[in-house]
């Protein structure tokens, strides 16, 4: 491990080394080093390109890399937040705090975000309500440091009175109406729940230092992990996205492909263990795609992707008190249908 870490240590970008110094390596921030790279970092490329398609409000309506198109200032802000609060950018740096109080002028008085100030429906469902409307913003926020906020405090009350009585959230309202969940976004033991707001409500609840182990927070995970699917193509895909490997498209259907490494880091972040035998196996399966230097590859950012499940697998080692009860059922995304004769 400690070779893989040098290897991740001579990467190009002053970002990734900070964090793995920091991070894996336990330094503190005001390690001469550590302080030596935090300064470089501000002219990695990372930061600086998308830093530099801030609009003079605190917007972004574009991104860098993959991020070209339009997707409108709610959600390329927030898609912006989100980069920079994982790469540890906080509300001490300007163009975070220009940011977050752009996503906090256009929130709700109710604690949301308007449905309006996203993308339409790209599944045509005609929804006038769904969680994610306010998960979006929410989740660049609080990983930007803002997680206690009053203002993001009532984002989560707002979230949680859309939660079901099974423990998901479910694809959203038309007109007071629950609409259908399409079958790559179906979750094994509930009817009305769906992965992408799911999970995107459970991002938020990560990032919150009390509400990470709360019971809706692990309720929600052990949903999540009633999908036992090994798609080895798609780990890391939610790094690559952050970084603009990837294009960040979809609204609904923003988690149509299934990360598995994603749902390992949620799992560290709410306090369970490879106790867990269903965490268990899937550590192995991750463990078993590592190639021969002991990276996992991934087109233009192997390294980032290495160094997030170094993190992951990490902090999945420490013993919980949370195991899994739900049933274990095969995940069938559109069951066949029986006929009558």
């Amino acid at each position: 491990m400690a070779d893989i870490k040098a290897l991740l240590l001579s990467d190009r970008s002053a970002c990734l080394r900070y964090l793995v110094l920091t991070e894996l390596l336990g330094r503190e921030t005001g390690d001469r080093e550590a302080k030596e790279l935090a300064a470089l970092r501000l002219d990695d490329p990372l930061v600086k390109n998308l830093v530099q398609l801030q609009r003079d409000d605190g917007s972004w309506t574009t991104g860098d890399g993959a991020w070209r198109s339009n997707r409108g200032p709610l959600l390329m802000t927030s898609f912006a937040l989100f980069r920079l609060g994982s790469l540890g950018f906080d509300v001490d740096y300007e163009p975070v705090q220009r940011g977050a109080e752009y996503l906090f002028g256009k929130q709700r008085k109710d604690g949301g975000w308007s449905l309006s100030g996203t993308d339409r429906d790209d599944e045509g469902e005609g929804l006038t309500m769904a969680p994610i409307q306010t998960a979006f913003p929410l989740r660049a926020l609080v990983r930007c440091g803002f997680a206690t906020d009053e203002r993001c405090e009532r984002a989560y009350e707002w979230l949680m009175q859309w939660r079901l009585d099974d423990g998901a959230w479910p694809t959203g309202y038309a007109n007071d109406n629950l609409r259908g969940v399409a079958g790559y976004r179906r979750i094994a033991h509930s009817q009305w729940g769906c992965r992408t707001n799911t999970t995107m409500v459970l991002q938020c609840l990560a990032d919150h230092p009390r509400r990470a182990f709360s019971t809706e927070a692990r309720r929600a995970l052990e949903l999540l992990l009633g999908r036992e699917t090994r798609e080895a193509h798609n780990v890391g895909l939610e790094t690559a996205r952050m970084l603009g490997v990837e294009a960040v498209g979809g609204f609904i259907t923003f988690f149509a492909r299934f990360d598995l490494s994603l749902i390992l880091d949620l799992a560290g972040r709410v306090g369970t263990s490879r106790e867990d035998a269903r965490i268990d196996e899937a550590v192995s399966f991750v463990e078993s795609l590592r190639g021969p230097y002991g990276l996992w590859e991934y087109p233009q950012c192997s390294r980032w992707v290495s160094y997030a499940l170094i993190r992951t697998l990490s902090n999945l080692d420490k013993d919980t008190d949370w195991i899994s009860v739900e049933p274990r059922t095969a995940f069938h995304p559109y069951p066949k249908e029986r006929h009558r004769f």
